[in-house]
């Protein structure tokens, strides 16, 4: 996969950062703090005033998600301009707060710390490991969170909110669909390339206890996110015979993985979670590959979906923001920034737009809809807010390079395996 060098990224990122920053007219320190009521007599606190509502974004613009991290801004920046074109909510234009952590556990901890005293909310978090450090100081602070990470890890919390469905999910559908689709059958042996950390870890829980299920065995590849060429995986995979292959890492590792796959003589079907896959490894050598070999499983529909909602999101992405890539990152923005907007509003009815008041508002959300997706589930911490996983297909001239091949649904047997895990 052909990378931008960094320093190239950084420049960008910055550039994007200092745009948005100055498209909401905040800085990390701009709106200061309200903690008693405001003329409207709704209840407010930290990063609520009378004219507006802070929300803050701690994204990767710098490192390996950097692609991903923009889009998530740009969409999330464009839900924020359309909201308060059409009034703003509960009469208060609504700011972003942009943090750049480069998915660097310490900066992350310092973006934090910054912004914390001055926001309302997180409707983008990136990182597992970012999670892990910042999840009780978030939780302490009842600050509603949605991360884009997926770890079954990040369940539990009152004011943390998994989206969708979790890895482990997504990686039990990922059996169920290599089984009833490609030939699978008991005795065979899967590959399972996956990120040390949350993310892998709960994706190799899903992928062993499903292969257990199917009478299949899992063989185990752990790799760090700082390994690119995956030559001695793909190896040591073939020598073991797998039928099939799993991997729970990046874009640059699924490029890799197929990539020298096919070139072994490895050609079996691979299947990725969802932060696996960009765009733009469709313009990289390993795009043949891909096409041929990878599916993606995803709580989320491909961009290219005909789902209306997903329709009139791309147009105004596509005319907001001309020659952006439109990828999973834009949908998962989006939805993420509908959601909380529907928090605040759903808050703001009830006269109370403080922290622990809009968590309460969103924890009463039992069938929320934004029409990107399927419907979602947060009453319940303890348990994933959608257990339906669609079956993306790459596809180089589709928008966002992904085309539905499976529509969303439950894989069977993932209540018992939740069930077992007491959720």
């Amino acid at each position: 996969m052909n990378l931008p060098h960094r320093t190239t990224r950084i420049l960008l990122a910055s550039a994007l950062s200092a745009l948005l920053v100055a498209a909401t007219g905040c800085s990390s320190k701009a709106g200061g703090e309200s903690t008693g009521d405001g003329a409207d007599g709704v209840k407010s606190g930290p990063g609520v005033t009378d004219k507006s509502i802070r929300l803050g974004a701690l994204t990767d613009l710098t490192g390996p998600y950097a692609t991903l991290g923009k889009s998530i801004v740009q969409a999330q920046q464009m839900w924020a301009d359309e909201t308060n074109a059409d009034g703003g909510i509960c009469g208060r234009k609504v700011q972003i707060v942009v943090e750049d952590h480069g998915y660097d556990v310490q900066k992350a901890v310092t973006a934090y710390a910054d912004i914390s005293a001055d926001v309302v909310a997180l409707p983008q978090v990136i990182g597992s490991p970012v999670m892990a450090a910042l999840i009780d100081d978030i939780e302490k602070d009842s600050m509603l969170t949605f991360p884009q990470a997926w770890a079954a890890s990040l369940l539990g919390k009152q004011a943390v909110q998994v989206l969708g469905t979790t890895y482990d999910v997504d990686m039990i559908a990922a059996v169920d669909f290599l089984t009833r689709t490609k030939g699978l059958k008991k005795g065979d042996k899967i590959g399972h390339v996956y990120f040390e950390g949350d993310y892998g870890a709960n994706a190799l829980e899903g992928s062993t206890w499903a292969a257990e299920r199917a009478g299949l065995s899992v063989v185990e590849q752990k790799i760090k996110a700082t390994d690119t060429d995956l030559t001695a995986q793909v190896s040591a995979l073939r020598k073991a015979g797998v039928k099939a292959l799993l991997i729970s890492a990046g874009p640059a590792q699924t490029a890799s993985l197929a990539g020298v796959a096919a070139s072994r003589g490895l050609r079996v079907p691979i299947v990725s979670n969802a932060p696996g896959f960009a765009p733009q490894l469709m313009k990289t050598p390993a795009a043949g590959a891909l096409e041929a070999m990878l599916s993606v499983v995803s709580a989320a529909p491909a961009v290219s979906s005909d789902l209306a909602g997903v329709r009139t999101m791309v147009a105004a992405y596509e005319k907001k923001y001309p020659g952006s890539p439109v990828d999973s990152g834009v949908l998962s923005g989006y939805n993420a920034a509908q959601l909380m907007g529907a928090d605040l509003k759903k808050a703001c009815e009830a006269g109370s737009l403080a922290r622990e008041d809009v968590v309460e508002a969103h924890r009463a959300q039992r069938d929320a809809d934004t029409g990107l997706g399927t419907p979602q589930d947060f009453s319940d911490v303890s348990r994933p807010a959608s257990l339906a996983t669609y079956v993306l297909k790459p596809d180089p001239e589709a928008v966002g390079g992904l085309v539905v091949v499976e529509e969303a649904h439950a894989a069977p047997g993932v209540e018992d395996y939740l069930a077992s895990r007491g959720a």
